[in-house]
């Protein structure tokens, strides 16, 4: 058994999803992948589904309910979103950061 994942992002941190596209289930929303959001609150360690689902041993990690910009993710919309993303999804942003990754 490995240790678990520590969390590392905190309440307000910029975070950037991942922009991988993988051959298997995910939980991270193609419309949100390559996005900047911010965190909003960390809910517990939940084992990554990406992995159950493949019968993949998953350890559990944090899970973190994330804030986009509705104009960020659709191009329209003057509202925020909130999407509730495992640790493996995210990586740090930085400030000033494009709210998308080209494609």
């Amino acid at each position: 058994m490995t240790e678990p994942i520590a969390p590392v992002f905190a309440p307000g941190d910029l975070v950037r999803t991942r922009l991988a596209d993988p051959p298997h289930h995910t939980r991270l929303p193609r419309y949100a992948r390559g996005a900047v959001g911010t965190i909003v609150e960390m809910h517990g360690r939940y084992p990554l589904p990406d992995n159950r689902a493949r019968r993949v041993p998953a350890e559990p990690e944090p899970v973190y309910t994330v804030r986009f910009a509705a104009k960020d993710l659709f191009g329209e919309g003057s509202h925020m979103v909130t999407v509730d993303l495992w640790h493996s999804y995210l990586q740090p942003a930085q400030p000033g950061a494009a709210s998308k990754e080209p494609s």
